[in-house]
């Protein structure tokens, strides 16, 4: 539209020179014009925004306020110009001439202004100009408004089509079939509204034969009559479903009096049938539920009533005719005012008025007359039944028989004099408080201690009676009792009428009816002034001792003689350990600070004593605030009052953890050193000065003071284990624990629980934590022997520990940091074994850092003298023999021999010897060195170490030819193993890596 107006505008200012147009549109409520269009005056739209309708609103508002043209010649002599003069002469505007816009109907449109730059009245040319442009201007603005509500139009009706079910349509008589649907009509009949109208076969296919022959017959009666149609009908659609409708035609005649359309409306009134039938249904349940109910009103124990929203009693039970003894016609209407006491009648009257105008339930108490005359106090009670919008459709009442309770009334009134007589002489400060906490009786020492009278203390809060910073715990707790009908106590300083405040005790009870119901409240107040100073005094001494305990060197905590053992206080350091307040200490569950093994013994070996209140001791590992437990002695003592009763438990505990662990520690080191015993041999030094010999201990005597890995390897019996001993024993660690594992002995279920400990309940049958051997050793040494066994998921957990020395106990989760030095042994062809895949090779590396060799018995034969008179020495003291003298044909037996077995072998020939000697010459049995088949003496000096230095061809046979002499057994003392004087794990190592089938040696 301001695109229209911009160009009537330049067509006018193009007519006269000089002269530019304005023009003004009125908005909706009619108060202001808004300028649309200003073509030669830049930016005026903005500046001047609207102009005012009113007497004083420049040339456009005023001449649309007085609806009639307005020429102003200059507006800055013109009053009407005040307002907006400010801001148009900016624009060189002097003269201005308006004329206000109408419709037909002559409806205000707005306002068109001719303006000119010099003050100057219009000529018979400019007035001409100005009624024509007004009048194609009002045409065009009208036309506007005429446009934009025929689309308001449009679109309200289709919204009410759709709101209300209703669809429009055209009928062609002539085609016959619908040349106009609207959007509604197609939803109703479940068509898209983009499909537009149906055919005349879909339209019918909707509808059932017996409708549309009804359809099609109103049709015709309204073409012969001229008549409107009226019809329903039903659609029936695929699917099964099925719609209600109504269609209401007229007909559409041409000149000549024909019907050639019908125009109409179809209603889709699908959920009013429904809602008709509902309600049918519903209406006779209220008529049937109507009659019950009045029927149970009738027989219920109560005088019941009903009235008009004016107050007009409509209704009356039984029970209320029978009590007046009125007939229902003579109670009905304000006929009821008869049975009510006549001095009361018209103040019930006015009471019942004043209820029935405030809309709001009311109630009171009357006399009613009983139809034998007698008057009863009675409680009335009304309640108004409102509609949605809160208007009073029905008023219910009952009226309830009081006089009992009157009476009793009456004789409370009476015994209360008694109780204030009672009250008075009690020596306290008693008060009666109503239901909702209201003072309405204190006793005369009330008054009397307070110096205020009865209607002062009922503001108690306000005022000065209790201490100010007493008062709002005070208001508080009463307040809560109220609401919740307890019982409470509380303490309080009251103001004495000197001025001086005591401490008292408040105790609140109430008193309740039969049903429960509380009727008043009790108040005693009992001057405690003396106990608090007491208390005062108690608290002061409690607090200097807490200072000293608080300086006191130990952990000391207070404990109440109850069940649970309330705590009370704690010193300081005993909080600063556990990193608690005193309140958090309290109120924390003491299994968060006490050790969870120590739970269950401590509360085993304290019970008995804590029930009989005897003192007692006890050791437990308390956690401190940095999450790590320490020892701890706590003793326990019970403090007694004079008549020996139990009133506080005090405890102090002593840190004993370094000596624990120090006790721990040498535990640790005596179990150790005692499995070291049982499991060590003979040997309590190493022997010999064989050239071989003294190359291993020079060896060892230089990685000893060093915490390298030492890889010890040798056949079986050769000592490796004194080796170990003598490395440990000369390093730094040498005081500290040499712990043993031999790791062939262990099964391999339990090697990881033996090497790194386990949690109780870790696996059946750990019942309480147990230590490993590496925390056993822990700033000393491990020996690992026979460490080839190890099973593969114990070969990587100690890789991990050489790697990170940390571990974790079996079925624990805490890592555990260890300093230990690993020594290793074995009589097994790791190489091998790493090539076979049964060790790792990491592992090995690891382990491999320093190895050393120790060379067998046969390659020390210039050894063999001294070992030989070292250990008949030995032998013949645990005996209690006395053996001076060896044979030297004996001593050449021995250096000739293989020794398969090394020292152990020969420990084990030598002690034999002892046993069976008679004399004090030392000598054997020659067969005892003697091979025990041809096969042995043939391999009598082929050895582990011999056996890899022979090409694989010539091992396979060896190995082979023992097998076949063993029947294909490999352990035991037959044994392939024992034939060829190597390890059982090294000969089935070295099968598996040379292809042997032992299986085909075995006897069939």
């Amino acid at each position: 539209m301001p695109e229209v107006l911009t160009i009537i505008a330049r067509l006018v200012e193009s007519q006269g020179d000089g002269l530019f147009c304005t023009i003004w549109l009125l908005d909706e409520d009619g108060k202001y014009l808004h300028c649309s269009a200003a073509p030669s005056l830049p930016g005026f739209i903005a500046q001047i925004g609207r102009a005012e309708v009113c007497a004083k609103g420049a040339s456009c508002g005023t001449a649309v306020y007085r609806r009639e043209p307005l020429y102003v010649t200059d507006i800055l002599t013109d009053p009407i110009w005040d307002n907006y003069r400010d801001r148009v002469l900016p624009y060189g505007i002097r003269s201005a001439w308006s004329r206000p816009l109408f419709t037909r109907e002559g409806k205000s449109l707005g306002a068109f202004s001719i303006h000119s730059r010099e003050p100057r009245s219009p000529s018979a040319a400019d007035l001409q100009l100005i009624e024509n442009a007004s009048d194609i201007i009002g045409i065009a603005i009208e036309r506007h408004l005429n446009e934009e509500q025929v689309r308001r139009t449009e679109a309200y009706l289709t919204e009410a089509e759709r709101l209300s079910h209703s669809g429009s349509f055209v009928w062609d008589v002539h085609r016959p079939g619908p040349a106009y649907w609207s959007a509604e009509m197609c939803r109703i009949h479940g068509r898209d509204p983009s499909q537009g109208p149906p055919l005349f076969e879909e339209d019918r296919s909707l509808q059932s034969a017996e409708d549309w022959a009804g359809l099609m017959a109103a049709a015709e009666k309204s073409m012969r009559e001229k008549t409107d149609i009226d019809y329903d009908s039903q659609l029936l659609f695929p699917d099964g479903s099925t719609k209600n409708i109504r269609i209401v035609a007229h007909p559409v005649m041409n000149s000549d009096g024909d019907v050639v359309q019908f125009v109409g409306t179809t209603i889709d009134v699908t959920e009013q049938r429904r809602a008709k039938a509902a309600l049918e249904t519903a209406l006779t349940e209220i008529r049937k539920s109507e009659a019950r109910l009045r029927t149970i009103i009738n027989t219920i124990p109560v005088m019941a009533w009903c009235a008009l929203p004016d107050g007009f009693a409509e209704f009356h039970n039984q029970r209320w005719l029978d009590y007046t003894g009125l007939s229902d016609e003579e109670g009905r209407g304000w006929g009821w005012r008869t049975a009510i006491h006549p001095e009361d009648s018209q103040a019930a009257v006015d009471e019942w008025r004043d209820i029935t105008a405030s809309k709001k339930p009311g109630e009171g108490e009357r006399l009613i007359r009983r139809f034998d005359g007698e008057y009863r106090w009675h409680m009335y009670r009304a309640e108004p039944l409102l509609d949605e919008q809160g208007n009073v459709v029905r008023w219910y009442g009952t009226l309830t028989d009081i006089e009992d309770r009157k009476r009793a009334e009456d004789r409370l009134r009476s015994s209360e004099q008694t109780f204030r007589q009672i009250v008075n002489s009690i020596p306290g400060l008693v008060s009666t408080l109503t239901t909702s906490g209201e003072i309405e009786f204190v006793n005369n020492q009330t008054l009397e201690y307070l110096g205020k009278p009865l209607d002062e203390l009922k503001n108690w809060a306000v005022s000065d009676a209790v201490y100010p910073d007493d008062l709002p715990v005070v208001i508080d707790t009463l307040r809560t009792s109220i609401e919740t009908g307890q019982p409470t106590d509380v303490e309080l300083r009251l103001r004495r009428a000197d001025g001086i405040y005591r401490w008292f005790l408040l105790r609140r009870l109430p008193q309740r009816e039969s049903h429960g119901h509380i009727v008043r409240w009790y108040t005693l107040l009992t001057d405690i002034e003396d106990r608090k100073q007491a208390e005062d005094n108690i608290r002061r001494s409690e607090a200097e001792l807490r200072q000293i305990l608080d300086f006191t060197p130990q952990y000391v905590a207070v404990l109440a003689p109850d069940r649970d053992r309330t705590r009370l206080y704690a010193n300081q350091m005993a909080l600063d350990y556990l990193g608690f307040t005193l309140e958090e200490w309290q109120n924390t569950d003491r299994h968060e600070y006490i050790h969870s093994d120590d739970w269950e013994r401590v509360a085993r070996e304290t019970q008995d004593k804590l029930l009989r209140g005897l003192p007692h001791e006890f050791e437990v590992r308390l956690r401190g605030k940095d999450g790590k437990y320490r020892w701890f002695l706590r003793r326990r003592n019970p403090v007694r009052d004079e008549q020996g009763r139990l009133t506080r438990w005090y405890s102090a505990a002593t840190d004993i953890d370094d000596r624990k662990r120090a006790e721990q520690r040498l535990r640790d080191e005596n179990i150790a050193l005692r499995e070291e015993v049982d499991q060590a041999s003979m040997f309590e030094e190493i022997v010999g000065s064989s050239a071989a010999l003294r190359g291993v201990l020079s060896q060892v005597a230089k990685v000893a003071p060093t915490d390298s890995t030492v890889l010890i390897l040798g056949e079986t019996g050769t000592g490796k284990e004194l080796i170990a001993r003598a490395i440990h024993n000369r390093s730094n660690r040498s005081t500290r624990p040499f712990v043993r594992v031999n790791c062939a002995a262990i099964p391999q279920s339990l090697i990881a629980s033996e090497l790194f400990g386990h949690e109780k309940g870790a696996f059946t049958g750990a019942t309480q934590r147990r230590l490993g051997r590496f925390e056993l050793a822990h700033e000393g040494t491990l020996f690992l022997d026979e460490v080839g066994e190890l099973p593969a998921e114990t070969q990587i957990t100690l890789l991990r520990v050489l790697q990170e020395r940390e571990f974790e106990r079996v079925g624990g989760s805490r890592p555990i940091s260890v300093d230990v030095r690993v020594l290793a042994a074995t009589n097994r062809d790791l190489n091998a074994a790493v090539g076979s895949g049964s060790f790792r090779q990491d592992l090995f590396y690891r382990l491999n850092v320093f190895p050393l060799e120790i060379p067998p018995l046969r390659e020390r034969a210039d050894d063999i003298p001294v070992l030989v008179e070292y250990l008949v020495e030995r032998y013949a003291k645990k005996v209690g023999k006395r053996i001076t003298n060896i044979k030297k044909k004996t001593l050449e037996q021995f250096q000739a021999y293989a020794w398969p077995g090394n020292i152990r072998e020969l420990q084990n020939v030598v002690e034999r010897a002892v046993v069976l000697s008679d004399g004090d010459t030392f000598c054997v049995d020659q067969r005892w060195l003697e091979p025990k088949h041809p096969f042995e003496s043939r391999l009598s000096d082929t050895t582990e170490k011999a056996l890899r230095r022979l090409d694989a061809d010539r091992e396979k046979g060896i190995i082979e030819a023992a097998l076949a002499e063993t029947g294909g057994r490999i352990a035991g003392p037959s044994g392939a193993a024992a034939k060829l004087g190597i390890p059982r794990q090294t000969l089935d190592s070295r099968i598996d890596i040379l292809g042997i089938n032992k299986n085909r040696f075995k006897s069939k």
